[in-house]
């Protein structure tokens, strides 16, 4: 199982757009990243957003790059000031799951997954970015810990 995190795409400000949807800007470098995820082959079994309008745009466009067939899901619990633990016991460890969401929510998960507390700064999220975390688990114990496996993002400096 592999969990996807993706911040939105760069977003209008509340005076050019009251519902903060993407700028076309931010709609080409999410198709991009989109695009690039897709040639990977990068497999998603579910796809969920936060039902923001920039969030559930960056969905869409990944969704058409990854698979015909998949389909968005708006969830609630994943929003910016929204409690990372709670969220994290509903993960389907059967799924590949791609969350699209907001900072500094999928920062504080992605901070809680690795080390236990969403307080530790761990990754730095880039709109359109994706962070791709992977299970590992200790078979003597039966432990189960998250590290994280790949990024694919807009800018590398």
């Amino acid at each position: 199982m592999s969990l996807f995190l993706v911040q939105h795409g760069k977003s209008a400000t509340k005076e050019i757009d009251p519902q903060k949807g993407l700028t076309e800007q931010g709609k080409q470098e999410t198709e991009r990243i989109a695009q690039v995820a897709g040639n990977y082959r990068i497999s998603v079994d579910k796809l969920v957003h936060s039902g923001k309008k920039r969030a559930e745009q960056t969905a869409a466009i990944f969704a058409a790059a990854l698979a015909e067939d998949l389909s968005l899901e708006t969830v609630s619990g994943i929003g910016p000031m929204d409690d990372v633990k709670i969220f994290a016991q509903t993960i389907d460890p059967k799924d590949n799951l791609m969350v699209v969401g907001h900072l500094p929510f999928l920062q504080r998960l992605v901070s809680y997954l690795t080390t236990g507390s969403d307080e530790i700064f761990v990754y730095k999220f880039q709109n359109s970015g994706i962070v791709c975390l992977d299970r590992d688990i200790d078979e003597a114990n039966g432990s189960v810990g998250w590290f994280i496996k790949w990024t694919l993002n807009p800018e590398i400096s």
